[in-house]
């Protein structure tokens, strides 16, 4: 007698039974894995993507705003902060490593991050091929960057003005590939790195213009006023970065480096971690209620498994005597039900793990800042066989309560009955 076979067939003899039992399962399966997907997401983004910093300094503004541009490179920037100023920051005996980036362009919306060497150290990243930064104008790319746009060293670019892909604002300056970074699933694979001078040379093309032009207009001044013109002059050639990337020493840093910075300058101090914690406490809300719809959903699917498949075992009561009286055991009549229910559950988790995934991609690739920056992370193995050993679990023990009745089975009562 084969089980397997019997089973088949008497899926196939209800299918609108089989076809709802299937679906309504594989929505809690789409809900609960779609929500340990996102949350997974967004601990990789904040564990990863950190990588070392421990404070980000910028201009006053949003904190969080200065965490997403800054760190995450998924928001525009509070603003510019004075070089100088960050670099008397970074003396402090607290500070293992400052390490100061600027940005404003990008490159097929790729951004371009002015900094120095040790911006890599950050995330462990490590040259795939070429050297690192030595001059202005030479360029080490992420390894997405390299890929996506099929640019190798000693090929050349032009950037544009801004975050977002252009052809309006485009820099005159050619930017040459000297150096590819190996893979790190991390923030750095998406960016274009650059040295700070190659920022402000690029930049400063149209001060230049304005400079000359404010020198004619003044020339007939007295001396007076040209010494104060000049003073001026050297005012604006100051440095600019965007912010200041820190790492601490010890955690004393913590509490006295970021509460001195936001009261005594006119900077801000922001603590990733604890900013991007807030925003996943907010954010959890909404996923936890989202998780106890699935399991309530699941719950509900269980039930109507477990309603379906008594009902079932009762309406073939008489089919399930004759099966007995040709030899067949209670132990085979028992397999072949739970065969029913776990083929159920296996077409159901296979569709809800092929409907998560198209599901999140097409979200994700709606609402994402470029199409670059990817957020979504897969699911590893342990996760997938954790959230289907619940399932099955839950589907077990539905089953496990229907079949009483073949336990309890009279086969001549049943018979004569039938008769």
């Amino acid at each position: 007698m084969n089980i397997w076979k019997i089973s088949i067939r008497n899926i196939k003899f209800k299918p609108l039974y089989s076809f709802l039992s299937i679906f309504i399962l594989s929505l809690s399966i789409i809900l609960l894995l779609g929500i340990h997907q996102l949350k997974k997401s967004f601990e990789t983004q904040i564990e990863n993507n950190l990588g070392q910093i421990d404070l980000v300094i910028g201009a006053k503004g949003s904190p969080l705003q200065l965490i997403l541009a800054s760190a995450l490179h998924i928001d525009t920037p509070t603003g510019n902060i004075n070089y100088d100023d960050a670099k008397k920051i970074s003396k402090n005996p607290m500070i293992k490593l400052a390490v100061p980036i600027s940005y404003g362009d990008n490159y097929k919306g790729f951004r371009i991050v002015g900094t120095t060497n040790q911006y890599t150290s950050l995330y462990n990243a490590e040259l795939e091929n070429g050297h690192r930064v030595k001059k202005s104008m030479e360029i080490i790319l992420g390894n997405t960057v390299a890929k996506k746009l099929n640019l190798k060293i000693g090929d050349s670019i032009l950037s544009s003005h801004g975050l977002i892909e252009n052809n309006i604002e485009v820099h005159s300056d050619q930017l040459k590939v000297v150096g590819i970074l190996k893979p790190t699933q991390k923030v750095i694979d998406r960016l274009i790195i650059t040295n700070l001078e190659s920022i402000w040379e690029t930049h400063d093309h149209d001060n230049k213009i304005n400079t000359e032009e404010n020198d004619k207009k003044h020339e007939h001044h007295e001396k007076h006023e040209e010494h104060e013109e000049h003073e001026e002059h050297e005012e604006h050639e100051d440095k600019e970065i965007t912010s200041l990337l820190v790492t601490f020493k010890n955690p004393r840093g913590f509490l006295t480096i970021p509460r001195k910075i936001n009261k005594y300058t006119n900077m801000q101090a922001a603590l990733p971690k604890y900013e991007l914690g807030k925003l996943y406490k907010y954010t959890n809300i909404g996923l936890q209620t989202i998780s106890w719809i699935a399991y309530l959903i699941l719950l509900i699917s269980c039930l109507t498994i477990f309603i379906s498949t008594y009902k079932m075992v009762k309406e073939r009561a008489f089919d399930l005597a004759i099966l007995r009286t040709y030899g067949a055991s209670n132990f085979q009549l028992i397999k072949m039900v739970f065969y029913e229910g776990g083929m159920i559950v296996f077409f159901a988790f296979l569709l809800g793990l092929l409907l998560t995934k198209i599901t999140l991609e097409t979200i994700v690739s709606l609402i994402q800042i470029s199409n670059q920056q990817i957020i979504l992370q897969e699911l590893i193995f342990t996760d997938l066989l954790q959230i289907a050993s619940f399932v099955f679990s839950m589907v077990f023990i539905s089953i496990l309560l229907a079949i009483y009745p073949i336990i309890n089975m009279n086969i001549s009562t049943i018979l004569s009955n039938e008769k």
